[in-house]
């Protein structure tokens, strides 16, 4: 399998593109202007709280207040606050947390009030980013997640990340990360650090130290509200995160950025330096990858898989609803139960594809064909889980309801990708389909009715359309000859809608 990042930098926008054997899997923008980034961290002032909700609103600069729960102050905020105190007047000068003498856990079930008052300093980190009408959702207890590591100030635990199965593993680099671990910090083991030695590891951690360090020495009379430790850029941010052996290249259209993401890659994993290469042509690096197009065909309402069968992904306030169709595919199965089947699992593998691509959170319900074999309804549901295993954000999946309703709960921690695929009506009437999504779903059917042996098939469409399936070289038309040695006659039709298309046999027959 191979994965390829493709980035591509704009004048006000930096857009990254994870592909897995060349499809589109995962789709970010860092904005010049994100000043809220997931992994932020603010000294803020303490707007009020509100008992009834029991969480405070926090200054942190946005139009809107920032949202604090209580259950997301960390058992150690009193001792995070004292801390900020005596550094914020310069009383305290050593970062380090080793002499510093904490204070008692707060109660697990305790109130914001007793904990909290309006006008008091704290440094909240942003776990959501401002979505919608509502500010960031924040946290004050602090981590600073490193490439093998993720550093915890104030605690004392360990722990190692659960996608690690070898109890021996486990307890091998628990004992090296007690043998380096700095007093007054806890240690998050990363998935990514399988394997790795004890010099890697701590390479890391002093890595996070000089990060904590510098950002503690910002804190002396620093202005409330103020950002006082950055994420890393998005792409350090998402090598960081997704990055493995598994990567074949890393193209990157903008030498600035060339050079920064080549540095991180020769920091975190030397022998794969080679991959990051400077992407230099006349065509735009995303049309050059296919990526635009793989844009236009994936983010509308409705979403073609092969074998005839579609997607219609619906977003209301409360949650996202996706309904699975088979459509007029053909199909060999035996029968209703076996085509069910089939349907559902290549719906399935796109669904996890759908949820990284628009980064879509929340509730998501899933209408599948029903079935009714009880072994085959556990192969869908143990075919998903294993489709977004691969899914950095958390989530959790309930297996099949009586009804074939399969419910998920994805984390959101930014706002959904929302890619416009309509354009305006060439006739001037409203919008229509992107032109390409009529092409993709013609070449669809077109591969479906050669499957099925029609010799001489005639399809009639739209002018525009059939301009575009036989102009230039190879025409879209002449690309289908090569590929499966069938001429297709093309007749416009100026009585046709943009989106209409029929294929007729040699008999002027419609073929369905």
């Amino acid at each position: 399998m191979d994965k390829e990042l493709i980035i591509r930098s704009g004048s006000s926008a930096i857009d990254f593109a994870l592909l897995k054997d060349g499809k589109l899997v995962e789709l970010n923008k860092e904005e010049e202007d994100s000043n809220f980034a997931v992994g932020d961290i603010f000294i803020a002032k303490i707007r009020k709280a509100v008992p009834g909700l029991n969480a405070a609103f926090v200054n942190v600069g946005y139009t809107k207040d920032g949202f604090l729960h209580y259950h997301d102050l960390g058992p150690q905020v009193p001792s995070l606050l004292k801390f900020i105190k005596r550094v914020s007047t310069g009383k305290l000068k050593d970062y380090s947390l080793q002499n510093f003498t904490f204070e008692k856990d707060i109660d697990k079930d305790g109130s914001i009030a007793e904990v909290l008052k309006s006008n008091q300093s704290l440094l909240v980190q942003v776990m959501k980013e401002p979505i919608s009408t509502k500010g960031p959702r924040l946290s004050s207890e602090l981590s600073l997640p490193g490439r093998y590591i993720v550093l915890v100030p104030f605690s004392n635990r360990i722990s190692v990340s659960q996608k690690i199965e070898s109890k021996e593993e486990k307890e091998r680099l628990k004992r090296l990360v007690k043998s380096i671990k700095p007093k007054g910090f806890g240690v998050i083991v990363r998935t990514v650090a399988e394997g790795k030695k004890v010099a890697e590891l701590d390479r890391d951690l002093e890595n996070l130290l000089s990060r904590w360090t510098a950002m503690c020495k910002k804190l002396y009379k620093a202005p409330h509200p103020s950002k006082v430790l950055g994420e890393l850029t998005r792409a350090s941010s998402i090598l960081r995160d997704v990055f493995n052996d598994s990567f074949t290249s890393i193209i990157v259209d903008d030498e600035t950025l060339y050079s920064q993401v080549k540095d991180y890659v020769a920091e975190i994993a030397p022998n794969k330096e080679s991959i990051v290469k400077l992407y230099q042509s006349n065509v735009p690096v995303f049309e050059k990858f296919n990526i635009e197009r793989q844009i236009k065909t994936s983010f509308g309402r409705t979403v073609s898989i092969n074998k005839g069968a579609y997607l219609i992904i619906e977003h209301t306030e409360a949650m996202h609803v996706i309904d699975v169709n088979s459509g007029n595919r053909s199909n060999k199965a035996k029968n209703q139960e076996d085509t069910a089947l089939e349907v559902n699992l290549i719906s399935a593998t796109e669904i996890a594809r759908q949820l990284r691509l628009r980064d879509m959170g929340g509730i998501i319900v899933v209408d599948f064909i029903d079935m009714a074999n009880p072994e085959n309804r556990k192969a869908l549901y143990d075919h998903l889980r294993e489709e977004m295993s691969d899914d950095r954000a958390k989530h959790k999946i309930l297996p099949p309801s009586k009804f074939g309703l399969i419910q998920i709960t994805r984390q959101r921690v930014r706002p959904e990708t929302n890619i416009k695929t309509r354009e305006e009506n060439p006739d001037g009437v409203g919008e229509i389909e992107a032109p390409i999504l009529v092409i993709d779903k013609i070449k669809t059917d077109l591969e479906r009715l050669i499957k099925k042996n029609h010799k001489k098939i005639t399809l009639s469409t739209h002018p525009f359309i059939a301009a575009f399936l036989t102009k230039g070289f190879p025409s879209p038309r002449t690309q289908w000859f090569l590929d499966h040695k069938r001429w297709v006659k093309i007749l416009p039709r100026d009585a046709y809608t943009f989106m209409e298309y029929h294929f007729h046999d040699i008999n002027g027959e419609v073929l369905e």
